[in-house]
């Protein structure tokens, strides 16, 4: 069984969330992260039956909850090593560096991109960038005078084929999870160009990023906020005020940048596009509880039948079933129709 997950807005749709909620649900073998690098940033909340935690992540797989799970990052995905290490200590309790892996031929964001990225005022001020560095790294592996994994001397111990890895445990009929990061409306190719991050996002570029052939999928689960948000510029149809968003009780900010997000109703013609394009088997909605009033619920009967209605419209416009619907901050707080 392989599923690949990826978001179907603007990003911040609430992938670590669903992915949480798999990896306790699923006895994964394998958790493998696609997707651009550390500008993208997952948020988990895990209760190990003690205390709830929740945690900001930007390099690992967000299925690291998933204790018997091996980490694999795919050689699309940039590393920065300092952002990576420094994940692998605060998360030591989860037993990180005995089960990563990362690919030999990830690119490396060096310093000098961080600061190119940040003095570039196309980038910075007009595009929205999360100044992480991840631009101009991807510029550099283009034109081919960028460091690999295999080039840094801290990350030797981590270093393996992960293409080969995941494809052997694919013919050993293993259970693989494969994440991606933002969302497609953040697509170079497919998004509100050029108001998009620096390559593909859709579920096509996941695999590429692992090194997966599409034959070798079994689900792709689309993940869309019951509402969009947006950090940074570019066109947005679907927009309120801050203050129609604050009477709705909604104000966010982002995982890495923690800049406010804009935020919107449901787009539904973003949603059919997107679901389309990525080829999506099933929806994954999230904040569900933002917009009525179900935190907590986890059977689809309960659901108030406003709520209900709108899941209703989302399958009637996409012709794609929504089976999972996350309800509240907790892992176990998600309906699995």
């Amino acid at each position: 069984m392989l599923q690949v997950i990826v978001g179907g807005q603007f990003g911040d749709e609430g992938k670590g969330k669903i992915v949480s909620y798999l990896c306790w649900k699923n006895n994964y073998d394998i958790v493998a992260r696609g997707g651009v690098g550390p500008n993208a940033g997952h948020t988990v909340v895990y209760n190990d039956g003690v205390k709830e935690e929740e945690y900001k992540i930007r390099q690992l797989p967000s299925g690291f909850v998933n204790l018997k799970a091996r980490l694999l990052i795919g050689p699309g995905v940039l590393i920065n090593p300092d952002v990576l290490q420094k994940e692998i200590s605060d998360f030591e309790k989860f037993n990180i560096a005995k089960r990563l892996n990362i690919d030999y031929q990830c690119g490396i964001i060096e310093k000098e991109h961080i600061e190119r990225d940040a003095g570039n005022k196309f980038l910075s001020e007009k595009i929205g960038t999360t100044k992480t560095g991840c631009g101009p790294a991807q510029e550099d592996r283009v034109k081919r005078i960028g460091k690999l994994a295999s080039d840094i001397e801290s990350l030797k111990k981590f270093l393996c084929d992960v293409p080969m890895e995941i494809n052997k445990a694919i013919e050993e009929n293993k259970k693989i999870l494969i994440e991606g990061t933002q969302g497609f409306g953040l697509s170079l190719f497919h998004g509100t160009y050029p108001y998009v991050t620096s390559k593909d996002t859709t579920a096509s570029a996941i695999l590429s990023d692992v090194g997966v052939g599409p034959k070798n999928v079994d689900e792709v689960i689309v993940v869309f906020k019951s509402y969009v948000s947006r950090v940074g510029e570019g066109s947005f149809k679907t927009e309120i005020s801050q203050e129609e968003s604050e009477k709705l009780g909604i104000e966010e900010y982002g995982t890495v940048t923690r800049r406010r997000r804009r935020i919107g109703m449901f787009d539904f013609e973003l949603a059919k596009r997107s679901v389309k394009i990525n080829s999506a088997t099933y929806i994954a909605l999230t904040n569900i509880d933002r917009l009525f009033k179900c935190n907590g619920v986890r059977k689809y009967e309960d659901l108030p039948d406003n709520a209900k209605k709108f899941i209703e419209k989302i399958e009637e416009e996409t012709k794609v079933p929504v089976k999972y619907i996350s309800t509240g901050r907790e892992i176990k707080d998600t309906i699995e129709r």
